[in-house]
């Protein structure tokens, strides 16, 4: 981990003490590459804080996901309802199907971690208590992604990875992180 925190635990204890940026909720964004270890970074947060995750992958229209609809599904369905303290809705993309499908409930609570690319966009992270920038090469985070999906979705990766390089230089996502973590490593409970 980078900037002076340590460990999971203390980059909690970092969010607990933090006051609510979004309504009643210490919104914690976990953003960075394709298979840089934000789910894990996520998860362990989650944890530590015993709070749901949204997961981005959730909420991309697939492989073109990092797109302006994005940010307007995110603002309408999550930050716009929890802001105003109600059960934000959002609805779950399939990847096998190629659709939205089914709908989720997310009430209001204390503490919330969104986690994927571009969960820290500048529209979002204003609402954020922390924000974190998972990074690692980007040939160790091809692998991870091939080995997870599978080697015929090679040429999708390297697209997205191209993607996602241009939203992050757009939205200047790693200078504005408050942390950054080293996804080649395993963190410290």
């Amino acid at each position: 981990m980078g900037h002076g925190v340590t460990s999971v635990s203390a980059l909690a204890g970092r969010i607990r003490a933090a006051a609510p940026r979004l309504g009643p909720v210490r919104l914690v964004c976990v953003d960075g590459p394709a298979g840089s270890g934000k789910t894990t970074l996520g998860a362990a947060l989650a944890r530590e804080l015993g709070c749901a995750v949204v997961h981005m992958d959730d909420l991309y229209a697939g492989w073109s996901g990092l797109d302006e609809d994005l940010s307007q599904r995110l603002e309408e369905q999550v930050l716009e309802p929890l802001r105003g303290g109600r059960t934000a809705r959002y609805q779950r993309y399939d990847w096998v199907s190629g659709a939205f499908a089914e709908w989720h409930d997310l009430p209001p609570t204390e503490h919330l971690v969104l986690e994927g690319c571009g969960s820290a966009q500048r529209v979002v992270a204003q609402h954020a208590v922390l924000v974190a920038w998972v990074d690692a090469p980007a040939d160790l985070r091809l692998e991870r992604g091939l080995r997870r999906d599978g080697t015929e979705m090679r040429e999708q990766w390297l697209r997205w990875m191209g993607l996602e390089a241009v939203h992050f230089a757009r939205e200047g996502t790693q200078d504005r992180a408050d942390v950054v973590v080293d996804g080649r490593r395993d963190l410290a409970p």
